[in-house]
């Protein structure tokens, strides 16, 4: 099968149509900034782009998604706001231990590629689906809400 990833065409063959994007990211393509933690798309530490929107890679099989793009975390160059996003994080300080921070970053990317402006509210609803075990949340929202104000001015 055929994926693209991050801009690039890569081909390689799946023994099992099951197999979750997460694996083949991880342990064909060795793109490991996306991580594996619940393995139930419950954490958020998983999560990619595909066509732009937050997807649990651990849950969605990778043979579903020919055709599709796919972002991770190592795309971020070729993403304004995903990049921007991560200027803002060191910034501000955002990671401790740093575990669930590409995860973290791209469901906060996702948001605002399809709202530039989005209330507190709303970025407290995107972000509620990724865990941190650190407690950086307050330091999260406002690493994302001075995206905003950057993406703004």
């Amino acid at each position: 099968m055929e994926l693209n990833i991050n801009g690039e065409r890569y081909s390689f063959e799946l023994k099992d149509e099951t197999t979750p994007l997460l694996w083949v990211l991880r342990d064909f393509l060795d793109l490991t900034g996306t991580k594996y933690s619940c393995g139930i798309g419950q954490c958020g530490a998983c999560t990619v782009h595909v066509d732009g929107k937050s997807t649990r890679s651990c849950l969605t099989p990778a043979s579903s998604l020919a055709g599709k793009e796919i972002t991770t975390i190592e795309g971020a160059s070729s993403n304004a706001v995903l990049s921007l996003l991560q200027d803002n994080w060191v910034e501000v300080d955002v990671p401790q231990c740093g575990y669930c921070q590409s995860g973290q970053l791209m469901s906060a990317a996702a948001l605002l590629s399809q709202n530039a402006s989005p209330t507190t509210q709303e970025i407290l609803s995107a972000m509620q689906g990724n865990v941190c075990r650190c407690g950086t949340y307050v330091r999260i929202k406002k690493a994302i809400e001075k995206t905003v104000e950057d993406l703004n001015s």
